[in-house]
């Protein structure tokens, strides 16, 4: 039976040797020829997964004043969000803050182009994939990540503020993810801002009518981590106000 972590590590024991399930996209490599099965040694991946984390913190070690940007990989250039992450992206870059996204499409790029185009650092955190997601052309500097989790991890660790526009349910794990640490106080309180007032509007009704109101889902203090506002403009005043995380 795997862990119920969500690391997929398993304590089943095969030829005497401790063993995680190759994930979909590994047997897809090993099909292929590019990978070994090998690497499912419990021992060997290990090894590479604390590789990932070390290399993350190193790559993230050269950036100050970073802010993580998050929403849907699938708005089109041009499209209302696209346009308002872009600008958002932007007033980071003339303000001097780094900013920092999952590096692929959509809102990720809007952000990325936005803070190219003033000059300042742009960071994007890749993900691996069998049909490899694509870095956008406004990164400046990236990492690629084979584990979601360790990019998750990287993407959370270092940002003195967060800012999530609208997206699907990746944008939905990074967002609980994110509030989950700040609530339990495994991360220390950084702004956390929600743009679109009608796409975030039902879930925070949702969070207030049925969380709230189930005795021993939330309390009422919950509802205070995050913020909640309409525009690129009301997104970076936060921001602004926001102190900058300490250096690894």
């Amino acid at each position: 039976m795997p862990w119920p972590n969500g690391t997929g590590l398993s304590s089943k024991n095969e030829s005497s040797r401790a063993r995680i399930p190759l994930t979909p996209e590994e047997q897809e490599l090993c099909r292929s020829g590019q990978y070994s099965p090998e690497l499912s040694d419990l021992t060997w991946r290990i090894f590479r997964i604390m590789a990932e984390f070390v290399e993350g913190f190193q790559f993230l070690s050269a950036t100050k004043r970073e802010v993580s940007i998050f929403g849907s990989s699938r708005f089109p250039a041009g499209s209302k969000w696209y346009l308002e992450a872009e600008k958002l992206g932007r007033l980071l870059g003339t303000g001097k803050f780094t900013v920092v996204t999952g590096g692929g499409p959509g809102i990720m790029e809007a952000a990325n182009k936005g803070a190219y185009e003033t000059g300042a650092m742009s960071v994007g955190l890749n993900i691996q994939l069998p049909k490899e997601q694509r870095i956008n052309p406004y990164v400046t500097h990236s990492k690629a990540f084979y584990y979601f989790f360790t990019r998750k991890v990287m993407l959370a660790a270092s940002a003195q503020a967060y800012v999530f526009f609208p997206g699907g349910y990746g944008t939905m794990d990074e967002l609980f993810e994110v509030l989950t640490l700040i609530q339990t106080q495994k991360s220390e309180r950084f702004p956390l801002i929600l743009v679109g007032e009608e796409y975030w509007r039902p879930l925070i009704r949702w969070i207030t009518d049925a969380m709230l109101e189930q005795e021993g889902a939330i309390e009422r203090a919950d509802l205070s981590l995050f913020t909640l506002v309409d525009s690129a403009e009301a997104a970076f005043e936060i921001v602004q106000r926001s102190k900058e995380r300490l250096s690894f």
